[in-house]
């Protein structure tokens, strides 16, 4: 039986992605901060392991207690929507040891097994804002470039020990939360400067006036990572989501 360790997998694509992978019988490692929260049905094949990939203490306990794994898929990870005079550094930082550190760090714990097998998946989880440049996005999105290249690499120097890597890009996804929490966030805590506000106020009209467009579903991504996983012959970036296809093209 194949087994599969993913990263944020309380809620959205994590969650939708270990629920594929159970229902096509493999087994499933669910990593997330708090498993007590976790929304996936009970199954023998299911594993819920706490993990805070910021904390390398807890990558290494997490992947000794996953064992064996055949793929890993690095989903977790977090947004930031503002300018940058006004993301302070700590964000900053944070972006960076989640979405980008967190995933080498993951990587690094697991590639010993991985490359004693001659065998392995390694699937990271992107954005398609890296295909184009968005205002109040410039951290988040350099975080996710830096993933990008990072993974393209990777597949090189990987592929002559029989390890697959491969990037997935998925779309906005619809929401209704996140432009509205990012703008409170924006006014609360970054407090940029006041030059700035006529600009994000324009920009985050227009945010919020396609919040409901449902360009990138859950179904999306999840099938690009399948497919990332399953498709030996897949290419190295597989955009998810009608907008990330058209942005790739």
């Amino acid at each position: 039986m194949k087994s599969v360790m993913i990263t944020g997998c309380s809620s959205g694509f994590g969650l939708e992605t270990a629920s594929r992978f159970l229902d096509r019988g493999w087994s499933v490692v669910a990593t997330m901060r708090n498993p007590d929260e976790a929304l996936l049905p009970a199954s023998d094949r299911l594993r819920m392991l706490p993990l805070d990939v910021t904390d390398r203490d807890s990558i290494a306990r997490a992947v000794e207690a996953a064992g064996p794994i055949d793929a890993l898929v690095n989903n977790a990870g977090i947004g930031f929507l503002s300018c940058f005079e006004g993301t302070p550094l700590e964000a900053i930082r944070t972006l960076f040891e989640t979405n980008t550190f967190g995933s080498f760090d993951l990587i690094r714990a697991v590639l010993p097994q991985m490359r004693s097998r001659k065998a392995g998946v390694i699937v990271n989880v992107s954005s398609s804002v890296t295909l184009k440049p968005l205002p109040l996005l410039p951290v988040y999105t350099a975080s996710k470039a830096a993933v990008n290249a990072f993974t393209e690499c990777l597949a090189l120097e990987l592929a002559p020990l029989g390890i697959r890597v491969r990037l997935v890009l998925p779309g906005r996804a619809p929401t209704t939360s996140f432009g509205q929490k990012a703008r409170t966030l924006g006014a609360d805590a970054k407090d940029p400067p006041a030059d700035y506000k006529p600009f994000i106020d324009d920009v985050m009209s227009s945010f919020m006036a396609i919040a409901d467009q449902e360009l990138t579903l859950p179904a999306d991504v999840v099938d690009a990572v399948w497919r990332a996983v399953t498709d030996p012959a897949c290419p190295l970036r597989l955009p998810a989501g009608s907008d990330a296809v058209a942005l790739a093209a």
